[in-house]
């Protein structure tokens, strides 16, 4: 892993500090290093310490892709790294930080066993989505953490029905329906009571949000099966959102479908990690 890619939100003034100190440190180590053209921008632009590269071209250059950010940098990033499978480094300079766990008082420790090699790679899944209108294909994405279906402020309940594998589920009247991997089973899904996966679990989890009927509850289907949902209420106030970072207006009788992806997220895991004290930490389980 010399050839590395970085990235970082845009307008955290933090990682152009962080950047300061970690690109000569790279390059001491023999490390190539690209920088998406935003950052480059606030570094001063290309020079003789790091070359810079439009974001969807990364994974063309690099070996290893270094988010410097959020949860959300790091979906973000998943969406370019994935499709070829570059593996993914998150550095936590947000909140919570389920995906970046890494802090930035642990950087130079960590990286240099990433760039070393002594670190393992975790796959992830992801799931496609598409949306099916009048016949005809409108729009499709993929996503590392949920794709959600839901409305707007002032729009009422709406009903929305599914089936699985061509099998009727049921008819959901809920604010909203929500399907999650299990990385992203931690993030929206939970809030609206949905249950916690094993992030390397193949599954997916349907969370309904605001259920009208209080016995529709979350179910989990195993990842290889063949999800749709057709909106059955007519409003111009119903959107679809991929990861929270993307959205699609919805019409009535538009037809999501949903399912694993052939692309996986391939995290970097630095160090010998226990999920569950993941979950201690960042959920504070286990304190008053």
């Amino acid at each position: 892993m010399k050839k590395i890619g970085i990235v970082t939100r845009p307008g955290k003034g933090e990682a152009i500090e962080i950047l300061a100190g970690l690109i000569p440190w790279l390059n001491d180590h023999d490390c190539e290093v690209y920088v998406d053209a935003d950052t480059a921008k606030k570094l001063g632009g290309e020079n003789a310490a790091f070359r810079e590269c439009l974001r969807q071209d990364m994974p063309d250059h690099v070996g290893l892709i270094i988010a410097l950010g959020g949860d959300g940098t790091m979906l973000a990033a998943s969406r370019v790294a994935a499709r070829r499978g570059i593996p993914l480094f998150g550095i936590n300079l947000g909140g919570l930080g389920f995906i970046t766990e890494v802090n930035k008082s642990e950087i130079y420790e960590v990286i240099e066993k990433v760039v070393s090699g002594q670190c393992d790679i975790e796959q992830r899944i992801m799931l496609d989505a598409s949306v099916i209108r009048a016949g005809k294909k409108a729009a499709s994405y993929t996503v590392l953490n949920d794709i959600v279906v839901n409305k707007g402020a002032l729009a009422r309940i709406f009903d929305i029905e599914v089936s699985i594998d061509g099998r009727y589920v049921t008819t959901y009247k809920a604010d909203g329906l929500i399907f999650a991997t299990p990385t992203g089973s931690t993030a929206y899904s939970m809030s609206a009571g949905g249950p916690i996966l094993y992030p390397t679990m193949h599954s997916i989890v349907l969370t309904p949000i605001c259920s009208h009927t209080l016995t529709n509850r979350p179910i989990v289907v195993p990842d290889d099966a063949a999800v749709e949902a057709v909106v059955k209420t007519g409003t111009e106030d119903i959107c679809l959102t991929l990861d929270g970072q993307m959205g699609f207006h919805l019409k009535q009788n538009d037809i999501i479908e949903v399912g694993k992806s052939q692309f996986k997220t391939s995290l970097v895991i630095p160090y010998e990690r226990d999920y569950f004290q993941i979950l201690r930490e960042k959920l504070k389980w286990g304190q008053r």
